[in-house]
């Protein structure tokens, strides 16, 4: 087993949908020797889009993970000039953005790729976004320039307007839509074609004449960005030398890992053009696992902060990012070994669950395909088949040296269904196949309500749920119908005030005493470079601070009082629907030496609770969602009162280089289930619409009115 790390890379593929990313992804698999035939998404049999639903669709639902090797052009196929690729195609919609952001987690870099007619998309910036949370470097590959109406400038433009001033030109493509023939790399001023079956063969050709100015002009820019990197390297240069190319790589590498520069190339991945290139460029500037910081921690008894070098002589510590439920083997915990390694067959310590746990078996992924692997070692991706507690963001580690790694945090669900099983014999198999998907996907959550006791599912939108429901179909075969969609409200509270509670029980023998005094507010964020004070805790939306001076209330009874309010926030005052983004300070009370008890004062701070809550200004919050539609126009005018009449608001109107108009607005959730529909009946069946969601707001005073009708809470 190769244990030098220089000649990994952990990389993931990521876009917005429709963006390329898999055909990118499966002429990696080509060029690498990993498979023989390339699989196109419209014909349905890429590699890495495994699952019927993604073929059937033509989108990527799930992170597909793949191992190979690559050869640099020019280098000598031996087993000492190999590179592994540990490769993650991620799902560009945005119902399945979890499955992103918690790749971008384990990963050390990423090609971001995008559209060559659309250039910058709504999904390309959140994909962004979380890949600048997660600190990974990143190259641009701008894609699809044979398509009619590429333009690589315009493109260009959009990722330094919308994404970052730090992206620059490394290559320029070679003529655009049907007239594009390769790419040319502007530090080492070097043409090429893709020539051969599939453009297997990357040969140099001479720069055509009417680009060479524009490569010098570009050549210029770019050793200016990368110099700036580099003291002695600037010094020369500003003195008139030009630096050596090996000097320029070595600080371009260093400015792409430190996030000082994102390196932009491009191609037509469908076409056969510029994939090579791509792969050598991730050699040459994104990271290995050695060049990036040591995996922080801590220790799970002390708090304390301790650290994890990529090497193998380390002890071991990995990270669960994804679970999936494979018909043959049961479930496959996909981890990314951070230091050490592990063998199969061996245990390992879960420091969050505190339980040892036997490894089965080690498998290597090429997506849905797997090798079986006696040990695997840090900086490398694979799975373990077996483990029975091991969750989304567990750390693995060894138990005489134990760690909890960073954790992972997730958005929350904005789409609720209800769900009931076609029959009373999938009543139970429901259930199961209910809980594994929730294991799978922590965006999606389920739950009883409490008054019908009916199943509800929640998700990030509606094909996020369909696509489950279908998954529970096919792979449990439990048959289910759902109900209409329905919003995720939330409650909070907009004012201040105070509340005492007492509970006083006597029966026969000894009763129950219990009094609180509390104040409540709504949560101000603290600002991120202040740690909490110790008689702070904060959790999803809800912060507790104890202000109990003198024992008046003893410190056993607190956590109960804690508990006893966090119980009573899941169901609102308005309407019913959880409570969020509260302050509550337990500021006095008083106990009985005998009567006392933890129920007691979890009765007084529950009761306690909902009084101030009532008095506190309480409001009802809805998701309101960032969309984004493409349309021809003439539609304009339809599409923007449209708009307006589902209370949106529209923030831009801009040419979308496409001969048409993009329209971004923000509209409540509520109103936008079925929009596409509604979008193609408008137009003819010519616009397009993307949405996510982008935050909680205030529903105005007519809607929550509505609200509480349709709850049966309206006074």
């Amino acid at each position: 087993m190769s244990t030098d790390l220089s000649k990994t890379r952990n990389f993931g593929i990521v876009a917005h949908v429709d963006a390329g990313k898999t055909t990118t992804s499966e002429r990696i698999l080509f060029y690498t020797g990993m498979s023989h035939k390339i699989g196109e998404v419209h014909d349905g049999n890429t590699i890495t889009d495994w699952m019927e639903q993604e073929r059937e669709r033509g989108i990527t639902i799930t992170a597909a993970a793949v191992t190979c090797t690559w050869h640099k052009s020019g280098t000598d196929k031996t087993p000492e000039n190999a590179i592994r690729f540990n490769i993650i195609d991620t799902p560009g919609h945005i119902d399945f953005t979890s499955e992103v952001k918690r790749s971008m987690r384990v990963l050390d870099g990423a090609v971001v790729v995008f559209d060559g007619v659309a250039g910058v998309e709504p999904q390309s910036e959140t994909n962004w976004r979380y890949a600048a949370e997660a600190n990974v470097p990143r190259l641009c590959f701008i894609n699809k320039l044979d398509r009619t109406g590429a333009d690589f400038e315009r493109s260009y433009a959009s990722i330094l307007d919308r994404l970052s001033k730090k992206a620059v030109r490394l290559q320029i493509p070679i003529g655009e839509e049907e007239h594009h023939e390769g790419v040319i790399d502007v530090l080492e001023k070097k043409a090429f074609h893709f020539e051969g079956e599939m453009g297997i063969n990357v040969v140099e050709v001479d720069i055509p004449e009417n680009l060479s100015a524009q490569v010098e002009k570009y050549h210029h820019e770019l050793v200016e960005r990368i110099v700036e990197n580099d003291e002695s390297l600037l010094e020369a240069f500003l003195e008139g030398n030009e630096p050596n190319l090996t000097d320029l790589k070595r600080v371009l590498r260093e400015a792409v890992i430190s996030n000082e520069i994102f390196p932009v190339l491009c191609g037509s991945a469908l076409k056969n053009k510029g994939v090579q290139k791509v792969l050598d460029a991730v050699v040459d500037y994104l990271p290995s696992p050695i060049d990036l910081p040591p995996a922080k921690g801590v220790h799970p008894d002390t708090g304390e902060e301790i650290e994890r070098k990529a090497d193998v002589n380390e002890p071991f510590s990995a990270l669960v990012f994804k679970l999936q439920t494979d018909p043959f083997v049961g479930q496959l915990s996909f981890f990314r070994v951070y230091s050490g390694g592990v063998k199969a067959g061996s245990y390992v310590y879960n420091s969050i669950t505190r339980k040892r746990e036997r490894v089965g078996r080690i498998v290597r992924l090429q997506a849905d395909k797997r090798e079986e692997v006696q040990e695997v070692s840090t900086g490398e991706i694979a799975a373990m088949v077996g483990m029975k507690d091991a969750k989304i963001g567990h750390t693995l580690c060894d138990e005489a040296q134990p760690i909890i790694l960073e954790e992972m945090t997730f958005p929350e669900p904005v789409v609720s269904v209800r769900i009931e099983p076609n029959t009373k014999a999938d009543q139970e198999k429901m259930g199961i196949a209910l809980s594994k998907l929730s294991d799978e996907d922590p965006t999606f959550k389920v739950s009883i309500d409490e008054e019908t006791l009916e199943t509800i599912i929640s998700g990030m939108g509606e094909l996020h749920l369909e696509i489950l429901v279908d998954r529970m179909k096919r792979e449990f075969s439990v048959g289910a119908n759902i109900g209409k969609p329905q919003v995720a409200y939330k409650e909070t509270i907009r004012g201040t005030a105070e509340a005492e509670s007492k509970y006083i029980k006597q029966t026969g023998g000894r009763g129950q005493y219990g009094h609180v005094k509390i104040r409540i507010k709504p949560l101000e964020d603290f600002p991120e470079d202040k740690k909490l004070p110790k008689n702070v805790k904060r959790s999803e939306g809800f912060e507790f601070i104890n202000s109990i001076k003198g024992g008046v209330v003893p410190s056993e009874y607190i956590p109960a009082v804690e508990k006893g309010i966090k119980e009573a926030m899941e169901k609102g005052i308005v309407a019913g629907y959880k409570m969020t983004d509260i302050s509550i300070e337990l500021y006095d009370g008083s106990y009985h030496d005998v009567d006392s008890s933890e129920i007691a004062f979890k009765i007084a701070g529950s009761l306690a609770y909902q009084d101030a809550a009532k008095r506190a200004k309480p409001v009802i919050l809805e998701p309101i969602m960032k969309v984004e539609i493409n349309t021809p126009e003439r539609f304009m005018g339809d599409i923007t009162g449209n708009i307006n009449s589902k209370r949106g608001q529209i923030e831009s109107m801009d040419d979308n280089g496409m001969g048409g108009r993009k329209i971004n607005a923000k509209v409540p959730l509520s109103e936008m289930f079925g929009y596409t529909t509604i979008l193609r009946s408008m137009t003819e069946g010519r616009a397009t619409a993307m949405m996510e969601f982008d935050h909680y707001e205030v529903v105005p005073a007519n809607v929550s009115e509505e609200i509480k009708k349709a709850r049966g809470t309206a006074e």
